[in-house]
């Protein structure tokens, strides 16, 4: 009986049952797309974390898209931090999507703003979820 359970282990390992597959061996298959879900008001948390790492995970193609999401405290932040939008601006011309929760930037008086600074203002809730539930996407909140 040991040595039936033991064939079957070996018969399985050898024909790739028992680990996943990816396309390269050695190598896992990583998601092309990162969604970075910004909600923090604070301007330390923005500058040297949430928006460092977005801009460097899209300049240095650590990921072919890379979307960064205003959502909640940050919206009010990014209409009146200009070093912040200044920077959110060279995140921008280096190919980072903005977008912005239309809720949040309107209960903060800042959804005109935020519009003509280059967000895409809109429902978040169906396109968050929608990237939740996404095997291609992951999402980082800050």
């Amino acid at each position: 009986m040991k040595k039936f359970v033991l064939f079957l282990a070996v018969s399985a390992f050898l024909s790739g049952g028992v680990f996943a597959q990816t396309d390269s061996p050695g190598k896992p298959e990583l998601s092309d797309t990162l969604v970075v879900l910004w909600t923090s008001g604070d301007p330390d948390v923005a500058e040297r974390v949430c928006l460092m790492y977005t801009h460097a995970a899209k300049t240095q193609k650590w990921f072919d898209e890379v979307i960064l999401v205003v959502w909640g405290p940050s919206a009010k932040l990014i209409s009146e931090n200009l070093k912040l939008r200044a920077k959110v601006k060279s995140m921008e011309n280096d190919g980072v999507l903005l977008e912005a929760c239309v809720a949040c930037a309107n209960s903060y008086g800042v959804a005109a703003e935020l519009s003509k600074f280059g967000f895409d203002v809109k429902g978040m809730g169906k396109p968050l979820t929608d990237y939740l539930k996404s095997d291609d996407v992951k999402v980082l909140t800050f």
